[in-house]
């Protein structure tokens, strides 16, 4: 089935039983009946797809007639120039993916690059950058692929040579991540807290419990919607990551068995004044951690803690990964070292009991 654009004649969106979905135009050039495929809805959004159907509608409308040669790109475009139509470019980006990208171009990409042309920007120019944000290394780290994809982008639509991004190889500044694991006594003191916290902050008390439980991101569950909960499931449509699967176990479940009563939709957990918005936890966490005596504890150190247990219960390397939804072996890789640990404490139990054995005979 098509569905057919009542402002843009012959522009559509084709609807296969499969269920995947194509943008198409039908037109006609050189009196010839002509139906493209345009791109499907998984990589490109109606904006771009009517884009590209204006510009094959206006090629075939010119057709055989003289034009003027096309004007080559100038090479004196600067990156403030360039922003704009990178933006229009990159108009399928998440709206928090776009708001965080926009942000780190206009702080630190065009303070530095705004004057100076796309096409003639090297290497070298990208390392004075980087030893300019040495003070700065977490926004750097954050703001250099968004400076590469600008090339990339640059590349694509001709600014530069196709290969010549100057962002190729450059390192980012090594940082030492958190790592900060509950201990048995402080998951006690936690839970102390949060049981006499019940009628206090009942949202963000059930929030922080499923965090425990889950090893979901904070996000994740502040935003939670009743439609995503299908035990022993939680299907989130997007993510950090992309689509997403969390895995409810009894404690979690039970949680939101005791919650759902007749609600089929809308937030789990919907702001005090506001009830299309989700609920803040962190006002709450401030409060509670500080009544635990954790105030070092970030929220999103329970995820840590999370996979910390799992490793320390033989859970391996891999699930641990599929169980907190790393898109990229790496990200788990940063637990790597609990699981040696792990091995090495079983290796010196081993050893203990050999010897242990041996020693009537020494």
């Amino acid at each position: 089935m098509i569905y057919w654009d009542t402002d843009l004649p012959g522009f559509g969106l084709r609807c296969r039983t499969t269920g995947r979905k194509t943008w198409v135009l039908q037109h006609r050039e050189r009196g010839n009946a002509r139906f493209e495929t345009l791109g499907s809805t998984a990589t490109m959004d109606v904006r771009q797809a009517r884009r590209e159907a204006l510009k094959i509608l206006r090629s075939a409308a010119l057709d055989g007639l003289p034009q003027k040669p096309a004007a080559k790109p100038s090479v004196g475009l600067t990156f403030e120039q360039f922003f704009p139509e990178f933006m229009e470019c990159v108009a399928g980006w998440k709206a928090s993916t776009a708001t965080r990208n926009a942000s780190a171009i206009k702080a630190h990409i065009l303070p530095a690059f705004g004057s100076l042309p796309v096409a003639q920007m090297s290497r070298a120019d990208i390392v004075k950058w980087r030893d300019a944000m040495g003070q700065k290394p977490a926004a750097f780290n954050r703001s250099v692929p968004v400076l590469a994809s600008i090339f990339k982008m640059a590349e694509t639509l001709g600014y530069r040579p196709g290969g010549s991004n100057p962002c190729k190889g450059i390192a980012r500044y090594k940082r030492k991540l958190p790592e900060r694991y509950l201990s048995g006594s402080e998951y006690r003191a936690l839970a102390s807290v949060l049981k006499a916290a019940e009628a206090e902050l009942p949202g963000a008390v059930t929030i922080i419990r499923l965090l425990i439980y889950t090893g979901a991101r904070r996000q994740e569950i502040a935003g939670l919607r009743w439609e995503w909960i299908k035990p022993p499931r939680i299907f989130l449509p997007d993510s950090k990551t992309g689509a997403k699967v969390i895995y409810l176990n009894a404690p979690a479940r039970k949680i939101l068995d005791g919650l759902r009563g007749e609600q089929i939709s809308g937030l789990v957990f919907p702001g005090g004044r506001n009830l299309s918005v989700p609920l803040n936890p962190d006002p709450a966490w401030f409060k509670l951690r500080a009544r635990a005596g954790l105030m070092d504890v970030r929220l999103h150190d329970l995820r840590h803690s999370f996979a910390s247990l799992a490793i320390r219960d033989g859970v391996s390397l891999s699930v641990v990964g599929k169980l907190l939804g790393h898109a990229l072996p790496e990200s788990t890789a940063r637990y790597a070292h609990l699981a040696d640990d792990v091995v090495s404490e079983s290796a010196a139990r081993v050893c203990a009991s050999i010897a242990d054995k041996m020693e009537p005979a020494l």
